[in-house]
């Protein structure tokens, strides 16, 4: 299929068997690229070339391959990915800025949080300048601290927004729409407070917030207690996003780069804390990273996560590859991830929530409803639980986000940088 046969009717997205197909192409040779960069030029046509756009974007990975290619591409995807490093710089300065601002507002207040996930690996020169993209900015608080936190982001300039299960969204002032697609410094800079590390997988909740903050944290933006600490976090994040189909690449190459840091002793530490007892759900995503990059699991540590690995996880894991569980899966799931349930219940549990959603949730799909972005571009969350659920049903009807990216590509106009 061409360029000119996708990109006809900028209303409607080309049938969604050649999208997957295109997805799954580009989504699986890009992922290897970035682990070990080898070979030549892929023989793509222009159709392929704006979908490995799309998939550079939703895998997070645009400026990690601007740097790390061994070939060159048409000049569209050159010009595409030098655009994505420059803003993933100027994003990265302004985030380092807001964070110091954070940190001297709350030693002032005298109160202490954790900065997650990206900007603890940001601050640890794992990643070079602009390499490690963020959509936002991630903190950790005690439940009673959240009130002062939220005072202090008000008083920045921030103000309240969406409010989530497991965190609270503070908008930037002057926030507008995100544009376009991946990275641009014009995309608001959020910052989402946390008073729990949590996922559930799927239906039940797994916690390790109390092993996440410091014992005796100061004032101001603190660091996990530990690396294994962050690792912890880094894989049941991954899991939960594996869980729902919404991993990213970037999330793998940050356990890759954060294994290689860790010795035996920050291996024992991972498995051997006390809700490691409870650590069945670390392996598929380190199933998953192994897969792609050449990672070393001491063999002890491998075999004690296979034992605690439920068989069905265990045996799906071991099948899965990263277009199958991230953004690039184009088609939505009846029930995506029942393999992480542990028990028929679970499983028969987990599909109730998806039939019959709580009011929490549908709350949340009606704030997605709501947001200036991609999820209000595409009429998908606005729709009726009841009519939403026939058509993933039945249908299997493209996700949003993914028909988003995939859209905004092959629309963007070529740019030169």
């Amino acid at each position: 299929m061409s360029a000119t046969d996708a990109t006809s009717d900028a209303s409607t997205l080309p049938p969604l068997a050649v999208l997957e197909s295109a997805l799954n192409l580009t989504t699986e040779f890009l992922a290897l690229q970035a682990s070990t960069p080898h070979g030549s030029t892929p023989d793509w046509d222009d159709f392929e070339w704006r979908i490995a756009e799309a998939v550079a974007a939703l895998q997070g990975m645009s400026s990690l391959l601007a740097d790390t290619l061994p070939w060159r591409g048409p000049q569209r995807w050159q010009a595409f990915l030098s655009e994505q490093r420059r803003h993933c710089i100027l994003r990265e300065q302004r985030i380092v800025e807001l964070l110091s601002r954070i940190d001297a507002a709350s030693r002032e207040k005298d109160i202490a949080c954790v900065a997650l996930k990206g900007a603890a690996l940001v601050k640890s020169g794992i990643y070079r300048m602009g390499e490690r993209p963020m959509g936002d900015i991630d903190l950790l608080v005690r439940e009673d601290d959240f009130d002062i936190m939220a005072a202090t982001l008000l008083e920045l300039g921030y103000r309240r927004g969406f409010v989530m299960s497991r965190h609270v969204t503070f908008e930037p002032p002057g926030t507008g729409n995100f544009t376009g697609f991946g990275e641009h410094i014009d995309n608001p800079l959020r910052i989402e407070v946390h008073t729990r590390i949590a996922e559930r997988l799927p239906a039940s909740q797994v916690d390790i917030t109390l092993h996440t903050l410091p014992v005796s944290p100061v004032p101001g933006v603190n660091a996990y207690p530990s690396i294994a600490a962050l690792m912890r976090h880094l894989l049941l994040h991954a899991a939960g996003n594996m869980r729902a189909r919404a991993l990213r690449q970037i999330q793998l190459h940050d356990i890759a780069l954060l294994a290689s840091h860790m010795n035996g002793a920050a291996w024992s530490a991972l498995i051997d804390a006390p809700e490691a007892r409870e650590s069945w759900w670390m392996l598929p995503p380190l199933l998953l990273v192994a897969r792609y990059y050449p990672i070393q699991i001491p063999d002890a540590v491998r075999s004690r996560l296979e034992a605690a690995c439920p068989r069905w996880l265990r045996r799906t894991s071991m099948r899965q590859r990263l277009s199958d569980v991230s953004w690039s899966k184009i088609r939505i799931e009846a029930f995506p991830g029942i393999e992480w349930s542990r028990s028929p219940r679970e499983a028969a549990s987990f599909a109730r929530t998806r039939l019959l959603p709580s009011r929490t949730d549908l709350a949340v799909l009606a704030q997605y409803a709501a947001m200036p972005s991609c999820a209000s571009s595409i009429p998908w969350y606005g729709q009726s639980h009841a009519r939403r659920m026939l058509r993933w049903i039945f249908g299997k009807p493209p996700r949003v986000q993914t028909a988003f990216s995939v859209r905004a590509a092959l629309e963007r106009q070529e740019s030169h940088v």
